[in-house]
């Protein structure tokens, strides 16, 4: 495993801000409002050669009116425990508070190596500033900017010579994006944060009643059983006009980017509550995108009637909304109990293999033309459309077919669909999108 590095300090000093600056990304959410990061946010760091884990962690507080209090400061400690080096992140503007005290003190008695990081020095006065915090006994202040980037290249210098030169790790680009995505995705309150912590067997996310706990997307790689991909826990997606929040909007937001960037879906719905509308618009979104698609019926250990007809009504009641589009996989499942869970991501996978199948040419034609001979396209005006060759294209995102023919204009979407569904009856490309082209031959 290669070198990780934890950011951690007291609410509002910068920790989000700086962990876009190391990264180069936007993914952390930033806000004046405290608390606005509450799960633990990884990302990757490349400087000089060195590539190394770098960890976002909320703000950390005691007795304060923060209801999420206990489980923020859950998740830094974990951070601090995984870290080999830990960012404390301090305030220049503001100087030496209580909470940054009790923070050093924490990381005193701790065996990590600790750099002490004076944020918020934009200018060279109040760099000079920095040095009232050799009182916490942590070494030397380093000052910077992390919303302008002043001091960040020395800075990270500083960082990348505390890891062991033995255990420096260079991993290419290529090799993480080549790893599938797969997003957990629904309304608030379905049981996204739960699941992704049964999948992994820790707390990896903060799993409260309260809607909207979860405000990042939260990326987590999954290695083990012969599985290789990245977990997505986002935040809940509600109707557009319930979002009042600034901070609310940037989480949808965030939830929307990770299903464009995501390969497959899953779309958590709550057994206790049904099928809503807001599922149907998540769903269009998925289809939108183009987006392979896993439903998971959670908490189904709430449910009294767990009979045969009722799973089978269930299942009807969804295909129905998500119509014509009603090739993809059910699985009915409780993240409390465990139940089904591991089923869930072999059914992601398979419906990921799905996307890339490819069919032979020859294997086309001889279905299709037999059948488009008994039932061709109809006719227009007294016209007819006459299909002379089908074939599968290469390199797609998704399973495209493309039909050639006299008259493609004429050649209308229910027909399309009728020839979507004839693939799909005789190949097994469950759960994922089809394109069906008509070109003129």
């Amino acid at each position: 495993m290669g070198n990780i590095v934890a950011i951690v300090g007291r609410p509002n000093v910068g920790k989000s801000t700086l962990f876009n600056r190391l990264t180069k990304t936007r993914q952390a959410i930033v806000n004046e409002q405290a608390g606005t990061t509450r799960d633990r946010h990884y990302g990757k760091v490349e400087w000089c050669g060195h590539e190394f884990s770098v960890i976002d962690t909320g703000g950390w507080v005691v007795n304060s009116e923060d209801i999420f209090e206990e489980e923020i400061n859950k998740q830094v400690s974990i951070a601090m425990e995984e870290a080999d080096v830990i960012l404390f992140v301090v305030d220049v503007m503001n100087g030496i508070t209580d909470l940054d005290q009790m923070v050093a003190q924490t990381l005193r008695q701790s065996n990590k190596k600790v750099l002490l990081v004076a944020n918020k020095a934009d200018n060279y006065d109040l760099q000079y500033q920095a040095s009232e915090f050799w009182s916490l006994g942590l070494d030397e202040p380093i000052p910077l900017s992390a919303i302008n980037g002043s001091g960040t290249g020395d800075f990270l210098d500083l960082v990348v010579d505390q890891f062991p030169k033995a255990e420096t790790v260079v991993v290419e680009e290529a090799e993480v994006d080549n790893i599938p995505r797969f997003a957990i995705v629904g309304r608030p309150n379905a049981g996204k944060s739960s699941i992704v912590n049964a999948f992994i067997g820790e707390d990896r996310n903060i799993v409260t009643d309260i809607a909207g706990t979860t405000r990042d997307s939260i990326y987590t790689r999954y290695n083990k059983f012969n599985f290789d991909f990245y977990l997505v826990d986002t935040a809940g997606i509600r109707k557009k006009g319930k979002v009042t929040e600034d901070l609310e909007y940037f989480s949808v937001i965030r939830s929307i980017r990770a299903i464009e960037n995501a390969d497959i879906c899953i779309l958590m719905i709550d057994a206790t509550r049904g099928i809503e509308s807001q599922d149907m618009n998540i769903f269009q979104l998925i289809q939108k995108n183009k987006k392979g698609l896993v439903v998971c019926i959670n908490k189904w250990d709430l449910v009294e009637d767990k009979s045969q007809k009722a799973i089978t009504e269930f299942e009807r009641a969804i295909r129905d909304r998500f119509a014509p589009f009603v090739d993809f996989p059910i699985i009915f499942t409780s993240a409390m109990t465990k139940q089904r869970i591991f089923k869930v991501l072999e059914t992601a996978v398979e419906v990921y293999k799905n996307r890339s199948t490819r069919i032979s040419t020859s294997k086309l034609n001889e279905f299709f033309l037999p059948l488009i001979d008994n039932y061709p396209p109809p006719a227009h005006k007294g016209k007819y459309i006459k299909i002379k060759y089908v074939t599968q294209l290469k390199d797609t995102a998704v399973p495209s077919f493309v039909f050639f023919c006299n008259l493609p204009q004429w050649v209308k979407d229910p027909y399309k669909r009728f020839l979507e569904n004839k693939v799909r009856a005789n190949w097994d490309f469950t759960g994922t999108p089809i394109n069906i082209y008509v070109r003129e031959k």
